[in-house]
């Protein structure tokens, strides 16, 4: 049976931080949360009165800033799971300062890993070496990364080559379909969107749900629902698309319109 951890949740929107709580308690029922903090300052605050717990999950950017800012204040030693919004390619490179970091929305399975591994170190009475320095430096200049810039389109029996950037959004349905600003739209070769996602840079392209991938360029307004979901519009000639999103996905999706 594995000991009870005391663990720490900062992050400031409230429907994340309560389904990664529920996260957690599923994939490790004897990680005890003891306190969610909604900001940079309410932490700062919390680790000037409390000794440090056995774990902390911190979200990266915050309301009021960005949460390595609390380890020039205090020495934090405990294991420390970041979550985050940044694109993969930089999490791998975040991964040499033997710190976890877990992309947003959090999957059980990555977090169990994470979970593990940090019990790991507190078995093996281990301390993290935790280099702010070096993490702002990956912050501010990430590792290369290359994504895909073209895509082959079936146009009447040919192709056609056309720019990532000149496509508005990637629907697939009983075909794949890709519709481009000028509001034409043609048929794609790929499998799944989980296999285009992976070729799209998240800074311009966000999985809306199942069937959409939009362009940020693209979104007009969007629009709460009375049915817990939220509707994308389009901008025009796309405005008859309405794309539906979940809830719980609004707070993430917020932070990527808003940069």
């Amino acid at each position: 049976m594995n000991t009870v951890l005391n663990a720490l949740i900062i992050e400031d929107e409230d429907i994340i931080a309560r389904l990664l709580r529920d996260k957690i308690k599923a994939v490790d029922e004897n990680i005890r949360i003891i306190e969610i903090l909604p900001s940079l300052k309410t932490a700062r605050n919390w680790f000037l009165n409390n000794a440090q717990p056995d774990l902390i999950f911190m979200d990266i950017q915050l309301s009021d800033g960005v949460s390595f800012d609390i380890f020039n204040y205090y020495s934090i030693t405990c294991p420390v799971i970041f979550t985050t919004a940044y694109d993969e390619y930089a999490i791998r490179a975040f991964k040499v300062n033997s710190v976890d970091y877990l992309l947003k929305p959090i999957d059980e399975a990555e977090l169990k890993v994470a979970i593990d591994k940090c019990r790991k170190v507190l078995r093996d009475n281990n301390k993290l070496p935790i280099n702010i320095s070096e993490l702002m430096q990956v912050l501010s200049n990430p590792v290369q990364s290359f994504y895909k810039e073209k895509f082959i389109l079936n146009v009447r029996n040919r192709w056609m080559l056309i720019n990532t950037k000149d496509i508005a959004c990637f629907n697939k349905d009983v075909l794949n379909y890709v519709y481009l600003f000028n509001g034409e739209s043609y048929t794609v070769d790929f499998n799944t969107l989980d296999e285009v996602e992976e070729l799209l840079d998240p800074k311009q392209f966000y999985r809306a749900n199942r069937q959409f991938i939009i362009n940020i360029d693209a979104v007009s307004t969007v629009k709460p629902e009375e049915n817990s979901k939220l509707v994308i519009y389009l901008k025009n000639p796309l405005g008859k698309l309405e794309i539906e999103m979940s809830r719980l996905k609004a707070p993430h999706f917020k932070k990527w319109l808003n940069r």
